[in-house]
């Protein structure tokens, strides 16, 4: 089956919750949880005779991400009214952007294999108003809760240059660090902030010409797996689909599907409405959006370092693996604290450790940020720089480090001399107790001198046998310099 040679086409639609207070054209809280549909107004609910009025700070944040996504801004840009019926849109149409988006024309940078980027050029960059939400976990009927209707909805369009299901998957995960990066949105996939729309066919080759499968939309997907399972799924699909009926675009409609996460399959909804289908119309209740010079230049400055560059810089300036640069600038937050500790005095491979390992673990059992674990970029600095100077193990920093977050403020040396962790390094006085060892272990002495199989594990005895005596507090790097010293 898989002997036809064929590449992967994809272009992803990604649907944004932009984080205001209110909604898009309304006062209307924006709170996730809230009881159904307790918060509507006459105007999120269609009702007769009401008028919008424009959220600026949706404005300004979708100005933003199109920024950081590199679109040209549209000096001018207006309303559309898209028309279609469905339950849970009240008006019976959506107030959106067609023909003059916000922004056009950018790219995204993804991470690729080998430490590469690779970019992905945006088609377009728009505001419109979210729907409400159909529920059918009822009974053998269905709910519409419209608490979401009328939510500022940041949708960003890319050309179709993804190619492959991992493509797909980092796309995805740059864009919500991107949008978490600028403070637009939570992006939490869980409460639908963030929901992906991947376009799918493939460009078959066979017999020495290339033949175009049928385009596939898979809709409302809210998480990365299903994401990335749905093309794998689609992939597979097509080209079985193209090989028994050799079904190809001009033969096809586009299709739209949905995707079943249990039998992990997509299936067919209906075939894909085309743009005269939602007879857009320009808005007649709303005024033009323009963008003048000035108000791009301030929105501009709220710019910041993007997740990707910033990885990248860390590879290069701090030495970190790409792993270790990905985790610490998963979240803005972290990256900065990680800064902060290397701006005061930390060794940036030790801070990361600290971060990557006590920091986040700690933040994940709190439900919080590294931050706001009550330790100081000052504090972690110098926590760090005591495991560099042998002044403590590794070990021991996890235990100052649980202290330090109930004993807010305190000098982690003090912590570390109060609980006895301090390691000792007195070399004159690690060698008396290094002689006692192998006066009493005669044994395990001549086995290292052996060299046989047993000389690491004798080794590794005596070495332990040194650490017990000292109750923990030796610093094993010197003990092991004692011991090879006298062993020789």
């Amino acid at each position: 089956m898989n002997n036809l040679q064929y590449k992967v086409v994809v272009g992803l639609e990604i649907h944004v919750h932009l984080c205001t207070k209110t909604k898009m054209f309304c006062g209307c809280a924006m709170e996730y949880g809230a009881r159904p549909n307790s918060r509507v107004c006459p105007v999120c609910l269609g009702m007769p005779g009401v008028l919008p009025v424009m959220n600026k700070q949706a404005i300004e944040y979708a100005v933003l991400a199109a920024l950081a996504l590199n679109c040209k801004i549209a000096e001018f840009t207006k309303w559309d009214r898209k028309s279609y019926y469905y339950p849970d849109l009240p008006k019976n149409y959506q107030i959106s952007q067609y023909d003059l988006p916000l922004g056009a024309h950018g790219f995204i940078e993804i991470a690729v294999e080998g430490g590469r980027s690779k970019k992905i050029r945006i088609r377009r960059v728009h505001l419109e108003e979210d729907a409400g939400k159909n529920l059918h976990s009822a009974g053998n009927f269905s709910q519409v809760d419209l608490n979401r209707a009328g939510a500022p909805l940041l949708e960003i369009v890319t050309e179709p240059e993804v190619n492959g299901a991992a493509e797909v998957r980092a796309l995805a995960v740059e864009l919500q660090r991107i949008v978490r990066y600028l403070g637009v949105s939570e992006a939490d996939m869980q409460k639908g902030h963030m929901r992906f729309e991947p376009n799918i066919n493939l460009v078959v080759t066979k017999d020495g010409s290339e033949h175009k499968t049928p385009i596939a939309e898979v809709k409302n997907l809210n998480s990365f797996r299903a994401l990335e399972k749905s093309v794998e799924y689609e992939i597979r699909r097509q080209l079985d689909n193209f090989q028994e009926t050799g079904e190809v675009m001009q033969m096809g409609n586009k299709s739209t599907r949905g995707w079943d996460d249990v039998n992990e399959v997509t299936v067919l909804q209906r075939e894909k409405e085309e743009a005269h289908d939602y007879r857009y119309f320009p808005e007649p209740d709303l005024v033009p959006v323009e963008v003048k010079s000035r108000w791009l230049e301030e929105i501009r400055g709220h710019l910041c370092e993007l997740p990707l560059k910033k990885q990248m810089r860390y590879v290069e300036q701090y030495g970190l693996s790409a792993y270790d640069a990905g985790v610490l600038t998963a979240e803005r937050s972290t990256a900065e604290f990680f800064e902060d500790v290397v701006k005061g005095g930390g060794e940036p491979k030790r801070v990361c450790n600290w971060i990557t390992q006590d920091g986040l673990r700690l933040a994940n059992e709190r439900g919080c940020s590294v931050r706001k674990l009550g330790i100081t970029p000052q504090q972690v600095a110098k926590l760090t720089s005591m495991i560099v100077s042998g002044d403590i193990s590794s070990t021991a920093a996890t235990s100052v480090t649980n202290i330090m977050t109930t004993r807010i403020g305190i000098d982690p040396h003090l912590i570390a001399k109060e609980e006895s962790l301090l390691q000792k390094s007195d070399a004159s006085e690690l060698e008396k107790v290094v002689e006692q060892v192998l006066a009493e272990n005669s044994k395990a002495v001549e086995d290292v001198k052996s060299g046989g199989k047993k000389n690491e594990k004798a080794r590794s005895f005596l070495l332990g046998q040194v650490m017990q005596k000292t109750k923990g507090q030796a610093n094993p790097k010197i003990v092991s310099e004692i011991l090879s010293k006298k062993l020789n």
